[in-house]
């Protein structure tokens, strides 16, 4: 099935936002090509009559007017549009579809909370790691917010509920006025809709809480640029937050970090409704995943089933697309597994760094597709900046890190890495490549060992007769310890007698 397409486009029409994300199909991974998106917020259209508000739904009538222009030529069965909360309770949707349809050139399905919830499972799993924890996904849109508990690929228990950041600051905050009896009566209500469903996702439910959408990644923007978190959405940093907000009594003289301007008048809503997320269903900490409902629709339109892990399929797809050396990036892996293993034996290393190296290894000569001169640092600024399906920014920036470092100056690195543990990982690739420079199976010494000494102290041992018969080897080696003793570190090299073999 996946060789059938080339494109595919999703639209969704959210209550806050329209949003249009077309993508490329290679190899069952989806990589944007372009996007669209207007805050609408047809959510606020909705008048006390149930009807859509004619001002509001002439500006989103425009906006699929411009998206109906990008979308000219696709076939149907490759484009899919959806429409939420607001577009399944106002009274006149079926009018206002009739003419979305017409401007669009595309049918529109107006889909049930619960369908919505599985399509956003499906996108934020495909944005994350594989793993068997059962998973707790929260997506608060402009006029709902849908809840799922699932694992792997598969969606377990899904709930929409009838509250959205842009429904609530309308609500409890039309005049822009930020109190703590707003705020209390906001929290309440949201508590009072979410108490009903807490038992079936309670935190015996689920080991992992991930939000999504606008609200979600906004509010993470703010809690971690503004200091009130570190990383991720705490209640703690929330409760700092909504202090901070009633001391400011407005949006116009609160002073955040992080805010956005499209944002900010849906943030006390959504804000509210996350807090009572949080205090209902026993959360402190939420982790952000980019993945959400356009994602599930698009990959629900290819029809994948499997559950591999993207990041993987996203490392296989960049050694192909780079023309990778396969054999060599075994190699250099293989060797730097087993430094990697000296380096860390009796320590406490970090669990995910043997896989991060073996993509590293994968990935760090995908800049000779470009220029062999400086080729390392064509490849960090590949990794770092290309669409990888499955990996965070964060991710991307660790990976680009070690690619950057496997050769040349050590200097750079002073500034850039934060974590000590990455130093023997760092150390790893190094020798690994220096070790496999000759790009042919080269027959390592079988006493060849490597360990930590103290903190930035590493140790190579192996016999000195391999190392005389192999001088191009020893020159790198000296350079390489010369260059550790430059930046503070130390790297020694001696024999099995512990005679230190490189002066």
């Amino acid at each position: 099935m996946t060789a059938s397409f080339d494109t595919l486009a999703a639209v969704d029409l959210g209550s806050n936002s329209f949003r249009l994300q077309i993508v490329r199909v290679m190899d069952g991974m989806l990589y944007p090509l372009d996007s669209l998106k207007d805050t609408v917020r047809l959510g606020g259209a909705l008048l006390p009559s149930g009807e859509l508000d004619q001002d509001i739904a002439d500006r989103a009538l425009a906006c699929l007017a411009r998206f109906g222009e990008r979308l000219r030529g696709f076939h149907p069965d490759r484009v899919r549009v959806v429409g939420t909360n607001t577009l399944r309770v106002a009274r006149d949707a079926a009018l206002f579809i009739a003419r979305a349809e017409r401007l669009l050139g595309f049918p529109i399905e107006i889909i049930a909370g619960r369908e919505e919830a599985r399509l956003i499972y499906l996108g934020a799993a495909h944005s994350l790691p594989a793993s068997q924890e059962k998973r707790l996904v929260v997506d608060i849109g402009g006029g709902s917010t849908e809840f799922i508990v699932g694992q792997g690929m598969r969606s377990l228990k899904t709930e929409s509920l009838n509250l959205g950041c842009v429904s609530y600051s309308l609500r409890f905050f039309p005049d822009g006025r930020l109190t703590r009896h707003n705020f209390k009566d906001a929290v309440v209500a949201a508590r009072d809709q979410i108490q009903r469903i807490a038992a079936e996702f309670g935190p015996d439910q689920w080991q992992l809480a991930i939000g999504t959408s606008g609200t979600a990644r906004s509010l993470r923007d703010i809690l971690e640029q503004s200091d009130f978190s570190s990383e991720g959405i705490t209640l703690d940093g929330m409760e700092k937050l909504r202090a901070e907000l009633i001391r400011a009594g407005s949006l116009k003289a609160a002073h955040l970090n992080g805010l956005r301007g499209d944002r900010a008048p849906v943030l006390p809503g959504g804000l509210s409704i996350m807090l009572a997320v949080f205090e209902e269903l026993g959360i402190q900490r939420m982790d952000v995943t980019l993945g959400a409902l356009r994602d599930g629709v698009l990959y629900d339109l290819l029809g994948r089933q499997d559950e591999r892990d993207p990041r993987a399929d996203s490392v296989a797809q960049m050694m192909r697309r780079y023309h990778v050396d396969t054999v060599q990036a075994t190699r250099v892996a293989r060797v730097a597994h087993h430094v990697l293993a000296g380096l860390s034996a009796g320590q406490e290393a970090a669990p995910d760094w043997k896989r991060e190296l073996g993509w590293a290894a994968a990935l760090h000569e995908i800049g000779l597709d470009i220029s062999h001169t400086g080729y390392h640092k064509h490849s960090a600024y590949i990794v770092e900046n290309a669409d990888m399906p499955g990996f965070s920014r964060q991710e991307q920036k660790v990976l680009a890190t070690l690619i950057l470092a496997h050769r040349g100056s050590l200097g750079k690195l002073l500034s850039q890495v934060t974590d000590d543990s990455l130093w023997p990982v760092i150390v790893s690739l190094r020798l690994a490549a220096l070790f496999s420079r000759s790009r042919r199976d080269l027959t390592l010494p079988e006493n060849l060992h490597f360990s930590t000494v103290a903190p930035r102290q590493f140790r190579v041992v192996l016999d000195a007769d391999w190392l005389d018969s192999h001088p191009m080897t020893a020159s790198a080696l000296r350079e390489e310890a010369s260059g550790w003793k430059d930046i503070g570190f130390q790297l020694t090299v001696r024999g099995q007698d512990d005679r230190k073999l490189l002066a």
